[in-house]
């Protein structure tokens, strides 16, 4: 039972923050976030003091997650877990980085710089026996064979010392994100902090869908949506009647909602130069290409996967995204931004890296949930 305390996070591959919002807004005590790249870092630092939400008790690290495996590190870690669950339940929170799963990306599998990582992020867990953890990484890890080779050999290192686990390939639309974006979550209690549970029990009463909105059947059928339009700048065009209940899945309805002309990353996106005349001639709704893809306002965005050569423009201006344009793709609220000396690509690589704030909400609000109820 979680008693009078909330239950506590610690967070690795924090990036700035976008799936610990979703935690710190459900009510959970986020005490230890680790993010390797230090401008992550201090971003996530910096729109915490934007947004007036508290330091984590025992800090921002940013070392990497294996200097937690050895050493003086390893054993500070382990006494901050240990003294945490003197108060309450502690879990671990990550998505180790995804490109060496990604079938867009480097897909190197499990030996890859990055793809080592979630066996590093595995055996963190394993050494540090938090009572719950979330695991959250790309579709690739789920769809590919090789990958989900090494992803179920990680769920058997995971039962064998100690924890039972759920896991679902879940679109972050289905949260009320405006974006077609896959992921592979898996949750994981430790059996001795719920003696009363089993493996599957655990299946049957962890409700992944509780908290979601939308049917991905129903909203990424093509078929609803419209289709591409003549691309005019500054042009105006009224929502299709049919969308009204499906609204909120647009970019439009992001861009208005976050106030994104008057934001604070409001002129943070890359100036066109000889770009421009091909800008020009993409259609809106355009984005059958890898690159320059041009959004529709009234449809979601493909996946937020801004960089390798993957560029994302303005429904109805002659340029890319803004930040600010782009973090409201991720649903993050309007008070969140990232700090006006960053540069533009640290900008555009930590947002992509990130999990839509609407999605993260919903599945902190599902781990509270069950936590409650157990």
């Amino acid at each position: 039972m979680l008693g009078s305390n909330n239950p506590i996070i610690f967070s690795f591959f924090a990036g700035s923050g976008f799936l610990d919002l979703g935690f710190e807004k459900s009510g959970f005590d986020v005490r230890f976030v680790n993010e390797f790249h230090k401008p992550f870092n201090e971003a996530y630092q910096y729109s915490r003091k934007q947004m007036k939400l508290s330091y984590p008790k025992y800090g921002h690290s940013n070392l990497s997650i294996e200097d937690y495996l050895t050493g003086p590190d390893k054993l500070e870690l382990l006494q901050y877990v240990n003294e945490s669950k003197e108060d309450s339940l502690v879990g671990f929170i990550g998505g180790p980085p995804c490109p060496d799963f990604s079938i867009a990306g480097k897909n190197r599998g499990s030996e890859g710089d990055n793809g080592k990582l979630t066996r590093v992020y595995v055996d963190c867990i394993i050494n540090n026996q938090p009572d719950f953890f979330l695991f959250e990484n790309v579709k690739g890890l789920w769809r590919t064979a090789k990958h989900r080779t090494f992803y179920e050999e990680m769920k058997v290192r995971l039962r064998a010392n100690g924890y039972l686990l759920t896991d679902r390939l879940t679109n972050c639309i289905e949260f009320g994100a405006p974006q077609d974006r896959d992921r592979i979550l898996m949750f994981g209690i430790r059996n001795k902090s719920f003696p009363s549970m089993s493996q599957s029990k655990l299946v049957e009463t962890f409700n992944w869908e509780k908290y979601i909105k939308f049917d991905k059947k129903i909203v990424l059928d093509k078929q609803l949506w419209p289709k591409e339009d003549a691309y005019k700048a500054e042009s105006v065009k009224a929502l299709p009647a049919h969308l009204v209940d499906f609204k909120e899945l647009t970019v439009q309805y992001w861009f208005e909602k976050n106030d994104v002309y008057n934001h604070p990353n409001a002129n943070h996106h890359f100036i066109p130069r000889q770009a421009l005349p091909k800008f020009q001639s993409i259609l809106e709704g355009d984005d059958s290409k890898k690159s320059f893809k041009r959004l529709h306002r009234w449809r979601y965005s493909p996946t937020a996967a801004y960089g390798n050569n993957e560029v994302h423009l303005h429904p109805y201006k002659d340029r890319r995204l803004s930040a600010a344009e782009a973090l409201s793709i991720q649903s993050l609220p309007r008070e969140f931004s990232l700090p006006p000396t960053m540069t533009l690509s640290n900008m555009f690589k930590t947002i992509g890296n990130g999990v839509p704030f609407s999605a993260s909400e919903g599945i902190a609000s599902t781990i509270k949930s069950f936590l409650e109820g157990n």
